[in-house]
């Protein structure tokens, strides 16, 4: 393993894939990307398996099994999704062992319509986790307000907790917390830490597609302003990385490290490069090191092995990158604000995305029962 995505990880960041699909599990494509590109996980979401059922016929068999029986168009999802993610995570289990339970993880999101309610996320992400049954499986929780009691609650159970759509620094640094409060309830219960772990998805392509059309229309008036263009995204996931080392480096957690606790990893999502005119692989390229996850769409990771140039860039520059979101504060930009934003129209896109799916799977109920 010797090309550019397999050599990721002599910088210490886990490359997982953003995407799920029957037929390239059982085809062996997977299996390929773990032991070519050294893969060491898989991320999913509604979006995903939207596109995974409606244009591919893996799932006409099981479609028509489950319809037959008389199951509603989300009970049928869930049962297609937690079967795929029980193959991806059998796949994967030996990454699991290997890495000590680092990597090998795949990821199911509850449903998005319960980012905004606590409880409802709490008792869907306990079902999901007793129905896929794999202890190398995550399930994902949105990064809300609502989310981070649930993150805490889920950790103290140990269930490995995938906190998604993270915008911001201070709801990051809250997700942190979360965790880490998790498992001193944990600790207070006697119970173990060793086989808990947890990831922060930090979505950044949304964070710049936002920002930089406002900036292009300062910059009419202040030339900085075009300076910025393109480059909070990076910034704000620097920052991000020096919170997580002062956390995850504090005495707090090396109490709980020495009991057997695992940092939650920061995780780079939402890399895929949205305008044409930056690099395809910027978002993985600028963002390599250690102790982190960067999880790509496929297109991403075949682009990074053609013509990705591995090496640790996460700490370069970070003056620069305190700079960048200095200047937009002077612009009155107000990160805070964007974060909140990019939130809400997170959890709709996916609200959107599930609705779509199951107006999908009615659809395809309809066609398997003609």
């Amino acid at each position: 393993m010797n090309n550019s995505v397999a050599r990721i990880s002599d910088f210490g960041q886990s490359i997982w894939l953003d995407y799920i699909r029957r037929k390239f599990i059982s085809s062996g494509e997977l299996k390929k990307l773990i032991d070519e590109d050294g893969l060491k996980g898989v991320t999913s979401n509604p979006a995903i398996f939207e596109e995974a059922i409606a244009k591919s016929n893996d799932y006409k068999e099981a479609l028509g099994v489950l319809a037959k029986k008389g199951r509603t168009a989300k009970d049928i999802f869930l049962s297609i999704a937690i079967q795929d993610v029980q193959n991806a995570a059998d796949m994967l289990a030996e990454v699991y062992e290997k890495t000590n339970g680092l990597d090998g993880y795949v990821s199911l999101e509850v449903s998005p319509d319960l980012a905004l309610n606590t409880k409802g996320t709490i008792e869907e992400a306990r079902s999901l986790w007793k129905a896929v049954d794999r202890k190398n499986a995550m399930i994902k929780v949105p990064g809300s307000k609502e989310g981070l009691p649930a993150v805490q609650q889920l950790t103290s159970e140990g269930i490995n907790v995938n906190v998604t759509l993270l915008f911001g620094l201070e709801r990051y640094r809250e997700v942190a917390e979360a965790y880490i409060a998790g498992l001193e309830k944990r600790v207070q219960d006697n119970k173990p830490l060793n086989n808990i772990a947890s990831v922060a998805s930090f979505f950044l392509s949304r964070i710049d597609s936002m920002l930089d059309p406002m900036l292009e229309e300062k910059q009419v008036q202040n030339s900085v302003a075009g300076k910025l263009v393109g480059k909070v995204a990076i910034a704000c996931a620097k920052e991000a990385y020096q919170i997580y080392k002062n956390i995850f480096g504090s005495e707090r957690f090396r109490q709980l490290e020495a009991k057997g606790a695992k940092p939650q990893r920061l995780l780079w999502a939402s890399t895929a490069t949205k305008n044409k005119a930056y690099s395809d692989v910027m978002y993985v390229e600028s963002l390599i090191g250690a102790n982190t996850v960067n999880t790509v769409p496929i297109q991403t990771l075949n682009a990074y092995r053609d013509h990705g140039n591995p090496a640790a860039r996460l700490e370069e520059n970070i003056e620069e990158s305190q700079i960048v979101l200095q200047k937009l504060q002077e612009l009155g930009i107000d990160l805070k604000s964007v974060s909140e934003k990019l939130e809400d129209e997170g959890v709709q896109k996916f609200v959107q995305s599930f609705e779509h799916l199951l107006q999908v799977i009615d659809q395809k109920r309809v066609e398997v029962a003609l």
